[in-house]
């Protein structure tokens, strides 16, 4: 049975929607562009990064769009004053966590974090930085994961899981010492169940995550290539065929 069709307002646009649907879904199909790091089409939504909060009329309170349903009467605002700051601070604080050195990184040019600085204006940061000391895991033979420039946002651990089924990476730790790990905190090139496929690579929005062989500014994502395969799983027949 179809979901029940729903009217929400978005900025001042009395658009219609389906029940289930997110705002940023919705906000999308009615070309609204809500920024996003975390997010990336055809994987489950976590609500990580923050950037794609809106403002709901009524509550006083700032949601995030990937994660929030829509319902009957809402009233959303996707842009402001307000949501311009609190967005600039949550890539403040990204960029303040690790070690993100656009000049030697290999998606300089290429990676989402930077773009969307560069979209909010972020030219300075008002936070002092951790400089924490990372490691760089190369021990796989054809990728790196370089934990300096991790914001994070799990879609490594969500495409392994979701869409590859190996269940490879997961979170460890609490607050300002979580970090992404493999298997039981293993090395990356011991690991039994990685089946080397890349998935995690191409969904990675920084430099994180990355191919070997490449230099500053060669590393381009293909992010969409993830969410196609998504989409191709969601089709599929229940018998697989």
């Amino acid at each position: 049975m179809p979901n029940k069709t729903i009217s929400v307002r978005i900025d001042g646009e009395l658009v219609t929607a389906r029940e289930g649907e997110t705002i940023l879904d919705v906000a999308r199909a009615n070309g609204k562009e809500i920024p996003t790091l975390c997010h990336l089409q055809g994987l489950s939504a976590v609500g990580a990064c923050r950037v794609c909060v809106v403002e709901l009329t009524g509550t006083g309170r700032l949601q995030p769009a990937c994660s929030t349903p829509v319902q009957e009467g809402m009233s959303i605002r996707t842009a402001s004053a307000k949501l311009t700051l609190y967005r600039r601070m949550a890539v403040e604080l990204l960029l303040v966590e690790r070690n993100h050195i656009c000049s030697s990184c290999v998606s300089n040019g290429h990676c989402e974090l930077q773009s969307l600085a560069q979209r909010l204006g972020v030219t300075h940061v008002r936070y002092a930085y951790n400089n924490p000391q990372l490691p760089v895991d190369m021990t796989h033979p054809r990728f790196v994961f370089d934990h300096n420039r991790c914001i994070l946002c799990t879609r490594c651990v969500r495409v392994c899981a979701e869409i590859e089924g190996a269940n490879v990476w997961a979170v460890a730790s609490r607050g300002i010492h979580s970090h992404i790990v493999c298997d039981l905190d293993e090395e990356w090139g011991a690991s039994r169940n990685c089946t080397s496929c890349g998935k995690c690579v191409q969904a990675c929005p920084t430099g994180a995550l990355a191919e070997k062989g490449h230099a500053v500014h060669e590393m381009v994502k293909a992010g969409e290539v993830v969410s196609q395969l998504a989409a191709k799983r969601l089709t599929r027949p229940a018998n697989g065929r």
